[in-house]
């Protein structure tokens, strides 16, 4: 900005001084009152009316003898000078002045050059500076971020853990003496880990807005390039930058883009993207020291990096953000509902408790979800049934009323997620149905929707196998009601589900005799034109077979389960299917009701209790 306006102030001063030239000619004529004809000259003076007149060159200024000035050019006459002295006209000489016009020449002359040597100096000093992209591909394009709006620990709420971890990274930054003088040293590196949506952005930002630095923020992404060798200029000038502004913190998000295994991809070792990882690895633990400037960066693929950036020197610490309990999902709900007027009944610890599995990013959304909800309900503050329809809304969908279904496709549908609903309240193993609808969602016609009591993080194999059961009974309860030849495609996303939970059991947890507990899974996908490349170099041909027969084999089994299941309460089957059929959406309590006999009362909102108010996967079609 500052070179666009010395230019600018250039070019005026240019044209100034070509305005002055061009008007310091016409300065004396410009005080003549009359611009005469050299005809009308020259009959004025014989006719005596001249008094006196100067000669400059071909220009000719002159007073008459009533004191009125004029001017004149004259073209070469060597009579004119007699003329005048024969008439009595006094008569001076002028040298010509020709320093103006000279210069004037000179200028004309040489504008072009010179203007192609400023525009030339003026593109020169923009490519040094930077600020000219497109003569800049190996800048950094790292973001200085300004703590305009700073972000303190204190806005980080459910991960009580990772926050005391990166204390000590402030810490360091604030006073370093403190952990220098035992012989200690901070971490060079700190890699965040988590899913999606659990807060690992903001915790960067946290501890920037906590140390008080300099914070510079680019994601992996920025480092690739077409150009070759780019990246790896990008990093080199990146650390430039911090060493400049140290102590500082770089934050990298999805270093995955960049830290991928060498000498896993089909490019071979030298493509674009490997060489930014050398670079990025020397840069943290190379020859050179890094003081002061600590890297902070996150993914949640931290089984795809390569083992060079994960050791100690390099990313020495690993701090693991996960989703919250259920302690720090109310602590989450009070950062999030700091400028939501909330109704009395509304209770975040219930709200809590009924969201296991959420994310601080699926909290947050939750918020805003039932704030929309109530606003469009022109209510004043935000009700514990806005929180309800909220959830059902994330989880479910938002029901698609307007779609018209007619009278067979609704019973089958009914048919169908009363087959879910019967199959998951008799088996071993299963979570509380918090609702079943018929009424389309999202994208599924219908579903039955199990929430479990508290949060899990692990799974038995007798919860699996009947989690398969609850899968196939869709499909079980159209081939029982409407025969083998009438079921639809509607059970797709179920065997899909199931299929998928059956090849995790074979494959990844041991859960198959046959196999035995031996991990086969592989994950190495490749990209190569377009089209993922599976390399399955965990098993042989026969063993793929024998993996393929077990997930049958389970699916199967499954299936068979349901069928005779059904069969077995065929009575409660059909009832529920008749109850949903007529009311169209059951809570969990109310299917209970359903199956005892009771009437339901739709007039009276019944809320679900806060044990079944949580967060699983949802058998649809």
């Amino acid at each position: 900005m500052k070179m666009n306006k010395n230019f600018l102030i250039w070019v005026l001063i240019f044209v100034g001084i070509s305005l002055l030239m061009s008007f310091n000619g016409s300065s004396i004529r410009g005080a003549a009152e009359e611009k005469l004809a050299f005809s009308d000259f020259m009959n004025e003076v014989e006719n005596k009316r001249v008094a006196e007149v100067t000669v400059s060159g071909p220009d000719v200024y002159g007073k008459r003898i009533d004191g009125s000035a004029f001017y004149t050019y004259t073209p070469y006459d060597p009579t004119m000078v007699d003329t005048l002295r024969k008439n009595d006209v006094r008569v001076r000489a002028k040298p010509v002045d020709t320093g103006s016009s000279t210069f004037w020449g000179i200028f004309v002359s040489w504008f072009p050059m010179l203007l192609l040597i400023g525009v030339w100096i003026f593109f020169m000093r923009q490519a040094n500076s930077g600020n000219n992209k497109a003569m800049s591909f190996g800048k950094s394009r790292a973001r200085l971020i300004e703590n305009t709006k700073k972000v303190t620990f204190a806005d980080v709420a459910g991960a009580d853990e990772s926050k005391q971890e990166l204390e000590e990274v402030v810490d360091f930054l604030k006073d370093p003496k403190k952990f220098s003088r035992l012989g200690g040293r901070i971490p060079k590196g700190v890699l965040l880990v988590g899913p999606p949506g659990t807060g690992k952005t903001l915790l960067a930002k946290a501890v920037a807005g906590e140390a008080d630095v300099p914070f510079f923020s680019i994601s992996g992404s920025d480092f690739v390039e077409m150009f070759v060798g780019v990246g790896a200029s990008r990093v080199r000038d990146m650390f430039a930058q911090a060493k400049k502004n140290a102590p500082c913190l770089l934050f990298i998000d999805e270093i995955d883009a960049v830290g991928r295994h060498r000498g896993a991809g089909l490019g071979g070792g030298n493509d674009e993207r490997e060489q930014t990882l050398n670079q990025l690895l020397v840069e943290m633990d190379g020859f050179e020291e890094n003081e002061n400037v600590i890297l902070i960066a996150a993914t949640n693929r931290p089984d795809v990096l390569d083992p060079a950036l994960l050791r100690p020197g390099r990313f020495d610490r690993q701090v693991v953000v996960t989703n919250p309990d259920v302690k720090g999902r109310e602590e989450i709900l009070k950062v999030h509902i700091k400028k939501v007027p909330l109704a009395k009944d509304v209770d975040l610890a219930v709200v809590a408790r009924g969201t296991p599995g959420f994310s601080g990013a699926d909290l947050a959304n939750l918020v805003n979800e039932a704030a929309l909800l109530a606003a469009r309900k022109d209510k004043r503050k935000v009700t514990a049934q806005d929180f309800d329809e909220a959830k059902d809304k994330v989880l479910m969908g938002n029901e698609r009323k307007s779609m018209a279904m007619d009278e067979k496709e609704k019973m089958l549908t009914a048919y169908h997620e009363a087959g879910h609903a019967i199959c998951s309240l008799n088996v071993k193993e299963t979570d509380p149905i918090h609702k079943a609808t018929i009424i389309p969602r999202g994208r599924a016609l219908g579903m039955v929707q199990q929430l479990p009591e508290k949060d899990q993080y692990s799974y038995t194999r007798a919860k699996m196998l009947s989690r398969l059961i609850i899968l196939m009974g869709g499909r079980a309860a159209e081939e029982l009601k409407f025969g083998y030849d009438a079921v639809t495609s509607g059970a797709s996303s179920d065997i899909a589900g199931a299929t998928n939970l059956a090849r995790s059991m074979v494959t990844e947890w041991g859960m198959s005799d046959l196999l035995g507990p031996i991990q086969y899974a592989d994950n190495s996908n490749e990209v190569f034109l377009g089209r993922s490349v599976t390399q399955n170099k965990n098993m042989s041909e026969e063993t793929a077979r024998l993996v393929d027969s077990e997930i049958k084999r389970l699916v199967t089994e499954a299936h068979e389960g349901a069928l005779k299941i059904l069969k077995s309460k065929k009575k409660d089957w059909e009832t529920l299917a008749k109850a949903m059929i007529e009311y169209e959406t059951l809570t969990g309590d109310e299917i209970n009701a359903v199956l005892k006999g009771e009437k339901i009362d739709k007039t009276k909102d019944q809320p679900v209790s806060a044990e079944k108010r949580t967060h699983s996967s949802v058998p649809e079609i």
